[in-house]
């Protein structure tokens, strides 16, 4: 069994800029407009149907949320019915269990960005950065980052904070931003739990103002939101989205 190394404190950037979490947060929870625009509008579920896609497309246009995640088969679906909308399509890659090869990642983030998606969230590779393989973690993550930023799309790194202890979670979210993650992300929500506050604060203490924490699993109401916001995160993922902003008074 692999040992983890405690990370020395040159190892990982502390002097990275600042995000006041309580501005943030209360700027976005003074309107339900302003916190539709942080929440990512997911439909992940294995069943999903078109009718359910088409619904959830239908709600991202009239909420304005910050975009429609969908699994990578209703991809082009979901970029039709947005298409001049001003609502970006989000994908997941390699996703839920983060086990895919560098070289499946770049070709679905290759084919998903030229089918129009603008955000990519990807998996972490669990098991490697458990086994102490980080040099790999890193050119997993890099592999998926460069093709997203040279279509013009945006990474989101899902570290899976419940498959991980403290040291684990620190340097996963250090690797992710230096392989070029836009957001380190907490969970696919497909797991044994979903975000926490502490993993979100966490989180941000390392990203700092380098980059997003998307809080995402178990996301259902607005004090769940609130609570996220808080903690440090400026991005949501959430399938109870219209259920969210509707208790801050959208109808």
């Amino acid at each position: 069994m692999a040992t983890i190394t405690p990370i020395p404190d040159s190892d990982i950037d502390f002097d990275h800029g600042s995000f006041d979490s309580a501005a943030f947060a209360s700027q976005t929870l003074s309107s339900w407009h302003n916190l539709a625009a942080v929440i990512d509008h997911t439909l992940l579920k294995p069943d999903a149907t078109r009718e359910q896609v088409e619904n959830l497309c239908d709600e991202a246009i009239r909420y304005r949320f910050a975009c429609a995640m969908v699994n990578p088969v209703w991809a082009s679906t979901a970029v039709g019915l947005l298409s001049g909308t001003g609502v970006p399509v989000g994908v997941v890659i390699g996703f839920p269990l983060g086990a895919s090869l560098p070289s499946t990642l770049r070709q679905e983030a290759a084919a998903l960005t030229c089918l129009g998606a603008r955000e990519l969230d990807m998996v972490i590779p669990v098991g490697l950065l458990k086994s102490g393989s980080h040099q790999a973690v890193e050119n997993t993550i890099r592999a998926a980052a460069s093709m997203a930023h040279d279509h013009g799309a945006i990474l989101k790194v899902i570290l899976e904070t419940c498959l991980l202890n403290v040291e684990e979670k620190l340097r996963g979210a250090e690797i992710a931003i230096h392989s070029g993650a836009d957001f380190l992300k907490t969970s696919t929500g497909f797991s044994i739990g979903g975000a926490t506050a502490p993993d979100v604060a966490l989180l941000r203490g390392v990203a700092g103002g380098r980059c997003g924490v998307k809080a995402s699993g178990g996301i259902r109401t607005l004090s769940d939101a609130r609570t996220m916001l808080e903690a440090g995160a400026n991005r949501l993922g959430a399938s109870a989205s219209v259920a969210i902003v509707r208790e801050l008074g959208a109808d």
